[in-house]
């Protein structure tokens, strides 16, 4: 018996022609964004730009269904002129990976993220000539790190919540000494501070720091202006 052939309901063949997919010329949105490149299944899918009304930010890189997911670099407008702002990894539309972000001409960061967060391994520079490099937790120095001051001055041990917290040693390079003891919120709480190439050292102290010791005999009163001459020194010269 003869059968007709099936036929497709007609807005069924509408429907899928009007369907985004591949790469398509620029797209409006009602706000007046723009997005120029792939898509699939009706979503942002592959490469493309995206250019903000408001703001005039674009970020140009990878999609994932309507999503920036992969690699890509996000721009402000600052004047006439486009500015990188970041560039990078991305997932769910927040920085995630390994990738840099400028903060100022002179500011910026490059490491690892996490859901839009510094978090991992990074290096910072700051615009007063610091750098710091070592661990980083929800967007704060956490971990083990070494921070480093424009005078050379530096600092390598734990930290926590963005501060020196925990067993460390900080390096009086200008001075030749170094102190090593434990933290506590950028505070020095416990530890020995003794001396560290003087010989080299551009603005090295006076005197060097005695050797302290301890004495099973009753503290004599020349121990006590030994110990006191240790706490006016430190006092005076650190």
């Amino acid at each position: 018996m003869f059968k007709p052939p099936k036929t497709h309901q007609l807005w069924k063949v509408w429907d899928y022609k009007a369907q985004k997919k591949g790469l398509r010329h620029t797209v409006y949105s009602v706000n007046e964004d723009q997005y120029t490149g792939e898509w699939l299944n009706n979503k942002k899918d592959g490469k493309g730009t995206y250019i903000w009304k408001v703001t005039g930010a674009i970020y140009d890189g990878d999609w994932k269904k309507d999503k920036r997911c992969g690699f890509g670099t996000y721009s402000v407008k600052k004047g006439g002129d486009y500015v990188k702002e970041y560039a990078g990894g991305w997932k769910n539309n927040m920085r995630h990976g390994y990738g840099t972000h400028f903060y100022s001409d002179s500011e910026y960061y490059e490491g690892e993220w996490y859901q839009d967060k510094r978090s991992g391994w990074g290096r910072m520079y700051y615009s007063d000539g610091s750098i710091y490099e070592g661990e980083w937790y929800d967007d704060e120095r956490s971990g083990m790190g070494l921070y480093r001051l424009a005078d050379e001055n530096r600092y390598e041990g734990a930290w926590k919540n963005g501060k020196k917290n925990g067993p460390g040693k900080y390096y009086y390079m200008d001075k030749g000494q170094v102190y090593q003891g434990v933290w506590v919120d950028d505070v020095p709480k416990c530890g020995q501070m003794v001396d560290f190439d003087r010989d080299n050292a551009p603005e090295a102290t006076p005197y060097p720091i005695p050797p302290v010791s301890s004495h099973n005999k009753s503290t004599s009163g020349s121990d006590w202006l030994e110990y006191i001459y240790i706490y006016i020194y430190i006092y005076i010269y650190i």
